[in-house]
């Protein structure tokens, strides 16, 4: 429909070459064009799918490429009568395989999102996927284990296909496309149980402190009886109140009301509400040195609506009191910290005292999986055997042998023990969850003191390890870190301190150490590289026989 009118589009090919025919029913005009692809080899348009604007018509397809591409077409053309030429722009890349030729569809969800059905990889399962085509990002997926017919619609926000034998109905709504969730490396899950609620303060509702000010109306409402006018003052949000008790009482009756307002029924704008609440706590800790409602802060932040730019005082009042539980719960929670907040929580973490550590209560889920000690008997049956192809014990680096083989006993402790305390262990696990931009977060690890760049690589290294123990190489536990975590912040901490750490002597068994493992790895996937090659030719030669069986001539030369 483009103003209120209908308007059928329809694409036609022809020798390799592609039309677009846009029929107009109000005024009875048929308009052509010609589409160029504007690639060397010619490609199959797939699937396409329209959204109309104020000037064009925006026409994706999805090419045989895998790519997804844009045409506008002008809704009041300058010529109707004579044959145009359109040219496609890509959008995205690789959205699905290239081979895939069934089961193929596109269907555009909003100005920022689109949908696509279609296996991701060669010989992969089909895939129902979501992509920001804004920031060509990938939002979310679905995998459809019974495949489909490549037929998609969304009406409604609901998403319509043939999965399987059955229709399927997905409900989708795209959130707001915005810079804060596209860009860096973001949390790709949840913790189960937990109602997603947006991170982004909506500041149509947000009136800083005056949260009363909605009920403006209702206070200038005046009831007339008996023909006396009597001005009813309006009932005082419970917001309102609690602000105002935050003003002037102490930390004791704050942490009460508070308790008292988050066990009442959330409304719509409770976020916003939040962030008023804390910005106002915030306040008078700024105003009021000795105040400090850690526990109200606490009750906050567990709230799971609160985000950085909600509150972004918050995390520099934990620092100045080194209150590291907060901070745990800030980075496990908050999806738009900035880089230089996260380093400053690095540092705190790895320079606070095991004392202090031990009186503080830490959330040790990431590490009570693989933290506890390991019994002799286990220790003697996993020396036993090579770890995903690289033993520590092993070596396999003539040039460093001599200064492995003088305390040849440090080697297996540093594989088998960890080098810093568990609590410890829990707080730089939520540094490794945290999202982060490495242009961004490059400079401020170069501020963070070699001593302490050199245990966080023992301690990544010793991660490492635990998930080299196991076929799959992830860590056991409820959220531990990812393979793909710990080894980005290796190549961050190197790239950032080497110079520096290579001087330390504390740090040269360590350095030797990956070293011995990065030139393991390679032996190992140049192994893996030959198998690859091997199944290759043999794939080859059973492909021939199976040929030759329908019929073949051979010739033999005898010598």
């Amino acid at each position: 429909m483009v103003f209120r009118h209908p308007v059928l589009i329809f694409i036609t090919e022809k020798h390799g070459n592609y039309f677009v025919y846009v029929q107009k029913f109000n005024s009875r005009i048929l308009s052509k064009y010609t589409l160029l692809l504007g690639q060397e080899e010619k490609c199959v348009i797939q699937s396409f799918s329209t959204s109309v604007g104020r000037k064009f018509i925006s026409l994706m397809s999805l090419s045989s490429d895998g790519c997804v591409y844009e045409t506008l077409i002008p809704i009041h053309p300058s010529e109707p009568e004579k044959n145009q030429r359109l040219v496609q722009s890509q959008l995205l890349k690789s959205v699905v395989s290239g081979s895939a030729r069934n089961g193929v569809a596109l269907a555009i969800l909003d100005q920022d999102h689109i949908a696509v059905l279609g296996a991701p990889l060669p010989a992969s399962k089909e895939c129902l996927s979501v992509w920001n085509t804004k920031f060509q990002t990938l939002q979310t997926s679905k995998e459809l284990p019974q495949g489909t017919s490549g037929q998609l619609w969304y009406y409604g926000e609901n998403l319509f296909m043939l999965h399987g034998k059955f229709l399927t109905v997905v409900p989708f709504k795209c959130e707001v496309s915005s810079l804060a969730g596209a860009l860096g490396k973001l949390k790709h899950s949840q913790d189960p149980g937990i109602h997603a609620t947006p991170h982004f303060v909506n500041w149509e509702t947000s009136q800083g402190c005056g949260l009363g000010s909605q009920n403006s109306e209702q206070s200038k409402r005046i009831l007339r009886r008996r023909k006396v006018e009597v001005s009813v003052q309006p009932e005082v949000p419970a917001s309102t109140q609690l602000l105002a008790t935050i003003q002037k009482d102490s930390e004791k009756h704050i942490e009460v009301e508070l308790r008292k307002f988050l066990a009442t029924k959330r409304t719509p704008d409770f976020h916003t509400i939040i962030g008023d609440v804390i910005i106002g706590l915030l306040g008078r800790c700024k105003a009021e040195p000795s105040f400090y409602p850690r526990n109200c802060l606490m009750q906050l932040v567990q709230t799971h609506v609160l985000s950085y730019s909600l509150c972004p005082g918050l995390m520099e009042v934990a620092l100045e009191k080194t209150d590291v539980q907060i901070l745990q719960l800030c980075l496990q929670q908050f999806p738009d910290i900035p880089e230089s907040v996260t380093c400053a929580c690095l540092k705190v973490f790895l320079s606070i005292g095991d004392d202090t550590l031990q009186d503080t209560d830490i959330n040790m889920e990431s590490v009570s999986d693989y933290m506890d000690p390991v019994q002799d008997g286990e220790m003697e049956e996993q020396t036993a055997f090579l770890q995903n192809g690289f033993s520590p014990a092993e070596d396999n680096c003539d040039s460093c042998a001599q200064k492995l083989k003088e305390k040849p006993q440090a080697t297996a402790d540093e594989s088998t023990s960890c080098p810093v305390t568990p609590k410890r262990a829990a707080l730089l696990n939520a540094v490794l969850h945290s999202a982060y931009s490495e242009t961004f977060l490059l400079p401020h690890l170069k501020d963070i003191p070699a001593q302490h760049s050199t245990l966080f690589l023992q301690y990544l290294y010793f991660l490492y390890l635990k998930c080299s123990e196991n076929a799959t190489m992830t860590l056991p536990g409820t959220h531990p870190p990812t393979l793909s975590q710990i080894m980005d912040w290796i190549c961050l901490l190197l790239d950032a301190n080497f110079t520096v750490v290579v001087m330390i002597p504390e740090a040269k068994r360590l350095l030797l150490s990956l070293y011995k493992f990065v030139k393991s790895q390679i032996s190992i996937c140049s192994e893996l590289n030959k198998i690859e090659v091997s199944f290759r030719e043999l794939q080859k030669l059973n492909q021939e026989k199976n040929n030759r069986e329908l019929y073949s001539i051979e010739v033999l030369e005898l010598f």
